[in-house]
């Protein structure tokens, strides 16, 4: 569940990344190209998809970052 969220998240920011290689190992600055606007839009839409908002700034280096920190915040997979 938290792998499809951010699918469709990471494909609105970035349309032309092919998620169907997306893994938890992807890095969101040199795989998906991201910059520090794409990173704030991907917090926003994870805000929208995932409902809540960020308490505080945080840095996510690859995919498996956000989903860890998304099961710590009590989302299921």
């Amino acid at each position: 569940m938290i792998m499809e969220k951010l699918e469709v998240v990471l494909h609105k920011v970035n349309p032309d990344f092919d998620i169907s290689t997306l893994s938890e190992e992807t890095s969101l600055r040199s795989d998906l190209g991201m910059d520090s606007l794409a990173m704030m839009l991907v917090a926003m839409e994870i805000e929208d998809a995932f409902g809540f908002r960020f308490e505080e700034p945080v840095d996510f280096n690859t995919v498996g970052d956000v989903v860890r920190f998304l099961k710590e915040k009590g989302f299921k997979d």
